[in-house]
């Protein structure tokens, strides 16, 4: 464990550990809050990056994460057929309420509570691709496989 890390990103990466994988979380000097950002600071394609994205649901009012590819944007209908219910957005209390982080820095693991999840197929394009870390500056690398392991989220076409 890297104890140079902000509580919040050592907290993702006691998480990924406690898993079994040896996954890094780094931290970045410039902010990697938005898909664009982290992919000029890690130097991927913004395809590659895992956007991990807090709805409600409309009658549950239970959190679903959604983590997207970082070029597309999610079909909020699509989602909720898939889930059962329509989506509301979350507000940046709700979002830390039900994981523990703040919006920007939501990482596919590690959350306060286990949440339903949604996995963009259009991430298993890539030979490795990259997620938030608890903190809008920290990200990890993994695999496809690796994100269905760690999050035991459904797989599904999402993209408006």
């Amino acid at each position: 464990m890297s104890p140079e890390l902000k509580p919040s990103a050592q907290r993702v990466q006691q998480a990924v550990e406690a898993l079994g994988f040896n996954f890094t979380v780094t931290e970045y000097p410039e902010s990697t809050r938005t898909a664009a950002d982290a992919a000029a600071a890690i130097g991927c394609e913004v395809a590659q990056i895992a956007k991990s994205l807090i709805f409600r649901g409309a009658t549950s009012q239970q959190a679903i994460l959604v983590i997207a590819s970082g070029i597309n944007r999610v079909d909020e209908a699509k989602v909720g057929h898939l889930v059962g219910e329509d989506l509301l957005r979350a507000d940046a209390e709700f979002v830390r309420a039900q994981t523990g982080y703040v919006i920007g820095g939501v990482p596919p693991v590690g959350h306060t509570q286990r949440l339903k999840t949604v996995i963009d197929r259009d991430l298993s394009k890539h030979a490795e691709i990259w997620a938030a870390a608890g903190t809008p500056n920290a990200v990890f690398r993994l695999t496809f496989p690796d994100l269905l392991v760690i999050t035991h989220g459904q797989v599904s076409d999402i993209s408006k």
